[in-house]
């Protein structure tokens, strides 16, 4: 394979990375000494075109051969996944124009391209060796990410505790992964299944698997490796926060979805979840992790303050959710994590979105400066609604079918003896605890009364126009779940 058929296959990874380099030369030799809004403002075009005509190059050229002994895998559905963190890099850079949290636009809004980068070849790695590296590139760029407020202490301290839990996660990653590879004796995906298809447990294999769950567990902020999630979402620029809860989101979830579909699901690796008779393997295990995430983050988000706390527990429950589509490992439930977890980060891009705008005129993100939001800023306030009602999976919104489609999936997977009906009730349960706490916000926005010593301060139409677009987003995802549906199940079978 040459060079150039190797850069056809990267082309869109390639035109992200252009993109940022582009951002950064631009803003470091000819708009250091101008407005702060200003750069932004250019640094976001160039940023939008880079990832439009990323988005472009996908949807028109054709989808190239897989290259790289199975390294680098390009298909219908993993082009559709790119496009998804695209459009979410999109929508990040456009929540962060108007912020003032940093004077270094180029460097942020390069960190952002080149995090989006590594998630990009994350979600298309078929290999061991591929999915690692791509893993901490992405990884990397976000720690940085975490500490970009040098204003602020709490983002210093967020993003100390991301790098180091995020380092410690990587070792047990790597560990998992090394001696998965010790013994198949192979990298490639699709070749461990059938490398590991021998009967009985190996008890090494056992303990290999078990340090790549808590590897992802980390990445995923499933529990109990959920710890650095909610200082990293507090303490971090909300745009930042933002791009976190969604894009590394989509990604990671993607991933471990693929590996474990395509690698040890079918073998004796598996085991089952049913109860009462289940069989050890590494579902029981992501099972009890799916169960305790969903309680702990939902739980535990009642008794939040902090806007920004709160919706850090509630992706941790959220993260309980998707691992159910990793327990399920069929083509529907695959379309299913998909469509959710896309669907989560458009929604959970514009809370913070609003965040954001909070944070800009009352000067935090607690609770009570959401008072009487609905007077001051009603776009604003509606959409908000929309998100938090979305989150809770309240139809017609995108949550509710995302959940609908979630847990039908499991439902599925588990006939004729419905192995899974346990971690599906308890998933309903908790949901129903989560309107609880959405609830609570929108209780703040709309019955409140504006504090008497609040001061006056206005949202700009642009915040407006970006938080409408995002609130459309949800509510026609909602209105047609079907659409997005067909092409994730379409992609499947033609991958």
């Amino acid at each position: 394979m040459s060079y150039l058929d190797l850069l056809k296959l990267a082309a869109p990874e390639t035109i992200v990375v252009l993109t940022a380099l582009l951002v950064l030369a631009v803003d470091l030799t000819s708009m250091r000494g101008l407005e702060l809004r200003l750069r932004f403002t250019v640094g976001g075009l160039l940023t939008l075109a880079g990832c439009a005509v990323a988005i472009a190059w996908m949807l028109v050229m054709p989808v190239p051969p897989n290259a790289l002994e199975g390294m680098l895998v390009v298909d219908p559905l993993t082009q559709l996944v790119k496009v998804t963190l695209l459009a979410l890099t999109t929508f990040t850079v456009l929540i962060s124009i108007e912020s003032d949290f940093t004077h270094h636009v180029g460097e942020y809004l390069a960190l952002i391209l080149m995090a989006t980068t590594g998630m990009m070849f994350l979600v298309s790695a078929g290999d061991l060796l591929m999915l690692f590296v791509a893993l901490e590139m992405t990884s990397l760029s976000l720690y940085i990410l975490t500490a970009f407020n040098k204003r602020n202490i709490r983002s210093a301290e967020a993003a100390l505790k991301y790098f180091l839990v995020g380092g410690l996660s990587a070792a047990f990653l790597l560990f998992g992964l090394s001696w998965i590879y010790g013994m198949a004796g192979t990298t490639d995906f699709h070749k461990l299944a059938a490398a590991l298809a021998a009967p009985g447990l190996d008890p090494l294999l056992i303990v290999a698997l078990v340090l790549a769950v808590i590897g992802f567990g980390f990445k995923v902020a499933a529990v109990p490796f959920h710890l650095w999630a909610p200082d990293a979402y507090q303490g971090a620029p909300t745009p930042s926060a933002a791009f976190i809860a969604s894009g590394s989101k989509v990604a990671s979830f993607f991933i471990f979805a693929k590996l474990m579909m395509l690698g040890f699901a079918g073998t004796p690796l598996a085991g089952s979840a049913a109860l009462p008779a289940g069989a050890a393997g590494w579902v029981p295990v992501v099972a009890v992790v799916a169960a305790f995430s969903m309680l702990l983050g939902n739980l535990v988000a009642i008794v939040q303050s902090n806007v920004k706390r709160l919706l850090a527990y509630s992706a941790i429950a959220h993260a309980g959710y998707m691992l159910l589509a990793v327990l399920a490992h069929d083509p529907e439930a695959a379309a299913s994590l998909v469509y959710y977890a896309a669907t989560y980060g458009l929604t959970t891009i514009g809370a913070f979105g609003v965040v954001a705008v909070v944070e800009q005129g009352a000067g935090d993100s607690r609770l009570s400066d959401f008072a009487g939001l609905c007077r001051r800023a009603p776009v604003v306030a509606l959409c908000m609604m929309v998100f938090m009602l979305s989150l809770a999976g309240i139809p017609p919104l995108a949550g509710f079918f995302g959940k609908f489609y979630l847990f039908t999936a499991a439902l599925k997977t588990g006939a004729p003896n419905l192995g899974l009906l346990w971690l599906v009730i308890l998933a309903v349960g908790m949901s129903v605890v989560s309107l609880y706490y959405y609830l609570q916000v929108l209780k703040q926005i709309y019955v409140a009364d504006v504090p008497a010593d609040a001061g006056e301060w206005r949202v700009s139409v642009f915040s407006q126009i970006v938080l409408g677009l995002l609130a459309a987003g949800v509510i026609l995802l909602g209105a047609v779940p079907g659409w997005l549906l067909s092409l994730l199940r379409q992609a499947l079978s033609v991958g």
